[in-house]
């Protein structure tokens, strides 16, 4: 209760400031007006009943989860195998490194050029931003199990699958998870620029939309939806994996 209240103090601290800078201590006709939290929430409540913006949102999110889908599909597998074999880790640790170091928005062009315009290059520059947290934390994971689970396991003569299914898989959830939270704050942030790249829908089309039509309230409420998305899927995301590690406890 303590710590939900603190949360909510500093969401307010934050509004505060907003308030401040933008109404408080402006210019009576000063531009930054136009971004001020008052029209900002009375721009969105307008546009989440009586516009397209729920459709951009939905749009956003599809793309966030194909990705993250891809992601996942490439990065559980792929880190599986790096955890468990040493000689693998060693070979493509240093080529992981220095392909995550490179910014997903980097890769723009290129996936313009090779996909197109539309949703793929979008689907390819999320999962690649979002593989890396997924594959290295799945590694981690499997490098932290306790060996005597696997000896146990061998001991009873399971076979592969089933040490995987069993034992390896549920021990590395919690990483995956951690992996997974992770992801979704950078696809987030990846999505809306990626959404410049020619497409008809999202939000980060329809932001530029409102920069076209010098609609700078509707701008300030798309980028609060934003936020306010990505702080749900991300307490999603935080609310598995405590139900994960709660898991173990209650059995």
């Amino acid at each position: 209760m303590v710590r939900a209240l603190l949360g909510i103090g500093g969401l307010v601290v934050v509004f505060l400031l907003w308030w401040m800078g933008t109404d408080l201590l402006a210019e009576p006709t000063g531009f930054i007006r136009h971004f001020s939290p008052a029209s900002a929430l009375s721009s969105l409540a307008e546009l989440l009943t009586g516009s397209d913006l729920t459709t951009h949102a939905l749009v956003s999110l599809r793309r966030i989860l194909v990705g993250l889908a891809f992601a996942l599909l490439i990065g559980v597998p792929v880190g599986l195998a790096v955890g468990s074999l040493s000689l693998l880790e060693a070979s493509t640790t240093p080529a992981f490194q220095f392909l995550r170091m490179i910014s997903p928005l980097s890769w723009m062009p290129i996936a313009v050029m090779v996909f197109g315009v539309g949703d793929k290059p979008i689907y390819f520059l999320l999962a690649f931003a979002a593989v890396w947290p997924i594959l290295l934390n799945t590694a981690a994971g499997v490098r932290q199990l306790d060996p005597n689970w696997l000896q146990l396991a061998r001991s009873l003569a399971a076979t592969r699958w089933e040490t995987l299914s069993r034992v390896v898989i549920p021990g590395v959830l919690s990483h995956v998870l951690t992996g997974i939270r992770l992801a979704i704050g950078i696809v987030w942030i990846v999505l809306v620029p990626c959404e410049m790249l020619g497409v008809s829908a999202g939000l980060g089309y329809f932001i530029l939309d409102t920069r076209d039509r010098l609609a700078y309230s509707e701008l300030m409420a798309t980028v609060l939806l934003i936020g306010l998305l990505g702080f749900v899927l991300d307490a999603l995301a935080r609310s598995l994996l405590r139900l994960v590690g709660a898991a173990p406890r209650a059995r």
